[in-house]
């Protein structure tokens, strides 16, 4: 045993410390219990005013945090019968000191953030609870409104496709349920308005991130990008695809062999090589050489030619590492929708950046939609690090901690069941060949459906999920599938997925949402039958009430239900997620892996080991391996993973802080040009700085090297103005800038004079928006380029992104000075526009114009 581990067993981990302090202040509620169910419902409601004007008095939530919770859980007991266990107030406090609550499924995580909410709502600055999708975004909204409307306080809800006065109302509620995409997204429009008017969200306050672990780590990979149309280039994805597919391949990961057992050299042969494990694709010499001879010229790196290299690139990832049932589907549409990799769903609406998702549709030979410049973005890191507090709550975070603590300085505190943990783990079972495992799968399902037991299969894929159901199919095994392909049912799939003699086949059950109860979920059924809240929705419920407690009964003898899984994923925490499943508030079940040496994760990671155990122990193709080193060389390979993972998500937040500080300035500067109703102090802090940059630039220290012809010709370019009087006579570049200073600066007040204040307001902070906005976006575009040539600084011993950092000031300065230098050109070149000349219509006889030209005129 580690000392470490000596340790905590004497006293205590530091997860027990804190939920050792935090039970005393449960029993301080569960004293408060009997005088809270001696309100009446008014003077409970009114509970809420009463905490307000106590704020308002000088006390903290921490102050009524007791008193808060207490009132919240006898609410919920009233209004839906579920009395908050003790494990959920401990909850509930965890994610009000801004920590992470890991939970097990089924432990009432919605319910137990309903504390939390309710406490930081009393402030009226707002609560958001972020979700992974719309339909979990809605429910919980809908499922909690009650408990919030008796204590006086309003919900909204933000999901797709809304319009801004309905967005904007659920901002203003005190508590704000939605995605973490909707609310990234509403940030970024809400920095690209023309009027504050436009603009939905309120302050960043407080966030609840409900799977935090999928959003704030699986989803952070991918930055949200708000994009516009740009230059096209379509035709270039159709030609590349055609390219590769005349291309050979080399394995890093294989190595190719003669006759004579003799390892043939990969440049005898290869055009690319691809390196599945870190996922990249590299042409090499013989690559290129073919590739010019393909498409006719001489060196493709010519600067004529370069941009063709990001085709190519984009290409050979779209053919190699971009499965078709894996990583996206093609929908009726003849789209290409991505298949979120965690979570199995489509990401409608969202596309693979920097033209990957244009040469995925080159590969699949579809229309290819027009390529995209960024307009604006944010990483979800940086998003969510700018909420006063942020807490969130998950099944399985512990693994991540250190990730958690680094980038968002959250700790996570794991809550003890309300029911011990019955569902027995089963070693994983490895067999040589995919062929094998399925056969086994198939054997083992057979086995449960006979028995009743009721099985979750977990796999990693659409493909996979229809491979395994034709199997099904063909031994007669009733089942349900849900993939991406089939979400539509998904809250009725996974709600009856305990019930007797039930097969439910799964691709990816992170952040489901729906509990799986043994027997099955009444509700589910008698909805479909009936309206909710009508006598007869309450008979049908009786009905099916005693329908599944009747069948929770015959799954109870049969041992629960089963989680089998056909492969490991990369991140333990999926497959932990998948297991958490079974189990549920004291609920017996079972879990089981089963895997080949064919498996993605084994053959890439430490799969020869156990292939070369097996052979040493002659085992048969389709003969199982159980052991405990076969689990812990999986468990193994899966820390490799998630820490390259984990360096991977920091070098992208390491990148982007940088671009953050850039976002910050840049938004700020905007906001004061929305918000600022005389930005004649902002111009005139744009003339100064331009007036610094043109001496700077255009005059010597040496007085006696003076010579103004070019400042006189940048002046006349950008201005249309001559050299300012009195400049000769200047002792030196202070008074230089003075006299240009002044100048400016007396033009600029002619202008105003010369429009008019109000008209001239108006046209001065449109022009200040758009040219903010167009130098922004050309700064976006510059920093991505600088970011993809950057890492060849690492060939010179030089850390890249110290090197981004140095050479993005340069980025930014060129911007700022881009945007003073341009802002005050077109606002001192304003003229106003000459009245029309009256023009007097003749009346012209078409008679008398030649037939050509009035066949012309008609």
């Amino acid at each position: 045993m580690k000392v470490i581990d000596i340790i905590n067993k004497i006293f205590g981990t530091s997860d027990e410390k804190i939920i050792k302090k935090m039970r005393k202040d449960v029993e301080k509620i569960n004293a408060l219990e009997p005088s809270m169910e001696a309100l009446t419902d008014a003077e409970l409601g009114n509970k809420t005013n009463e905490f307000k004007e106590r704020l308002a008095k000088g006390e903290t939530l921490d102050d009524l945090l007791i008193e808060a919770f207490a009132v919240v859980r006898e609410t919920a007991k009233r209004l839906t019968g579920m009395r908050i266990y003790d494990v959920q107030l401990i909850g509930g406090m965890i994610i009000h000191s801004g920590r992470i609550a890991e939970m097990k499924t089924g432990e009432g995580k919605t319910l137990m953030s309903t504390l939390a909410i309710y406490l930081n709502a009393l402030t009226g600055k707002g609560v958001h609870v972020v979700t992974v999708n719309d339909y979990l975004a809605k429910r919980d909204r809908d499922t909690m409104a009650e408990i919030y409307e008796f204590l006086g306080l309003t919900s909204g809800v933000i999901i797709a496709n809304l319009d801004n006065n309905t967005r904007r109302a659920a901002y203003n509620s005190d508590i704000t349920y939605g995605t973490n995409n909707e609310f990234g997204f509403d940030y970024l429009r809400d920095n690209m308005v023309h009027d504050p008017s436009e603009k939905v969200q309120r302050e960043h306050n407080y966030a609840i991130v409900d799977e935090i672990d999928s959003i704030l780590i699986d989803e952070a990979r991918t930055p949200l990008i708000i994009s516009g149309p740009a230059e096209e280039t379509t035709h270039w994805y159709d030609v590349f695809a055609n390219v590769v597919l005349r291309l050979n391949r080399s394995y890093k990961t294989e190595e190719i062999k003669d006759k004579k057992n003799t390892v043939i050299p990969d440049e005898d042969w290869e055009d690319y090589e691809v390196d599945e494990k870190a996922r990249t694709v590299t042409i090499t010499d013989k690559g290129i050489g073919n590739v010019e001879k393909i498409l006719g010229i001489d060196n493709l790196y010519a600067p004529e030619y370069v941009e063709l290299t990001h085709f190519l690139s984009q290409a050979l990832k779209a053919k190699e590492l971009f499965k078709r049932d894996r990583d996206y589907i093609i929908n009726e549409k003849d789209e290409v929708i991505i298949v979120d990799e965690f979570t199995g769903r489509l990401m409608d609406g969202r596309r693979y950046s920097d033209g990957l998702h244009q040469a995925i549709e080159a590969k699949e030979h579809i229309k290819v939609a027009g390529e995209n410049q960024t307009l604006a973005t944010i990483t979800l890191q940086n998003y969510f690090r700018m909420y006063n507090k942020l807490s969130g709550m998950t099944g399985t975070a512990k693994t991540e901690e250190e990730e958690f603590k680094q980038i968002y300085k959250l700790g996570v505190v794991v809550v003890p069941t309300n029911r011990p943990v019955q569902r027995i783990d089963m070693p994983d079972v490895v067999y040589q060949t995919t062929r094998a495992k399925h056969k086994a799968i198939v054997r083992k399902i057979i086995e449960l459906f006979e028995k009743g037991q009721p099985v979750l299969v977990g796999t990693a894929s659409i493909e996979h999920s229809e491979l395994l159901s034709n199997y099904l199919k063909k031994a007669g095994i009733k089942h349900e599938v849900l993939n991406a392909k089939n979400h539509a049912r998904e809250a009725d799939i996974v709600a009856q997925a305990g019930r007797f003699k039930t097969v439910t086949i799964a691709t990816n059950m992170a952040g489901r949402g729906t509990d799986i109860k043994l027997g099955g979920d009444p509700e589910s059924f008698a909805v479909k039958i009936a309206e909710k809240g009508t006598p007869e929705y309450a008979e049908v419920l009786k009905t099916y009430e005693k329908d599944c407690a009747e069948n929770k009964q015959k799954v109870l003898d049969a041992g629960g239900l089963f989680i089998l899984g056909t492969e490991r994923h990369e991140s333990r925490r999926i497959d932990n997620q998948l297991r958490g499943r079974a189990g549920r508030q004291g609920d017996p079940g079972a879990s089981e892996f089963y895997l080949s040496l064919e498996d993605d994760l084994m053959r890439l990671f430490g799969g020869d080991r156990i292939k070369s155990m097996m052979s040493a122990l002659k085992i048969d193709e389709d003969e199982e391996l159980r052991h405990k080193r076969v689990s812990k060389a999986v468990e193994n390979a899966q820390k490799r993973i998630e820490s390259r993972n984990f360096s991977t998500r920091k070098n992208l937040i390491e990148y982007d802080d940088v671009n953050n500080m850039q976002r910050e300035v840049i938004y700020k500067q905007r906001n004061q040009v929305l918000y600022n109703e005389n930005l004649r102090e902002l111009i005139y802090d744009m003339l100064d700085n331009s007036a610094v940059e043109l001496i700077d630039t255009y005059v010597s220290d040496n007085k006696s090297e003076w010579q103004f012809d070019d400042l006189e010709s940048r002046l006349n370019e950008v201005y249309a103005i001559s050299l300012p009087q009195g400049l000769e006579n200047a002792k030196n570049k202070d008074e230089l800038y003075d006299i240009l200073y002044n100048n400016l600066k007396a033009i600029y007040d002619n202008k105003v004079q010369e429009i008019g204040e109000e008209q001239f307001s108006k046209i001065e902070r449109y022009i200040m928006l758009e040219v903010l906005d167009q130098k922004w976006r050309q700064n976006l575009k510059d920093l991505t380029e600088l970011r993809e040539g950057i890492n060849l600084q690492s060939y010179g011993q030089k850390n890249p992104v110290n090197e981004y950092k140095i050479a993005s000031t340069d980025v930014y300065n060129d911007m700022i000075d881009g945007i003073n230098r341009e802002t005050t050109a077109f606002l001192l070149k304003l003229k106003l526009r000459e009245p029309e000349p009256e023009i007097i219509e003749e009346e012209i006889e078409i008679e008398e114009i030649p037939k050509s030209r009035r066949e012309e005129l008609e």
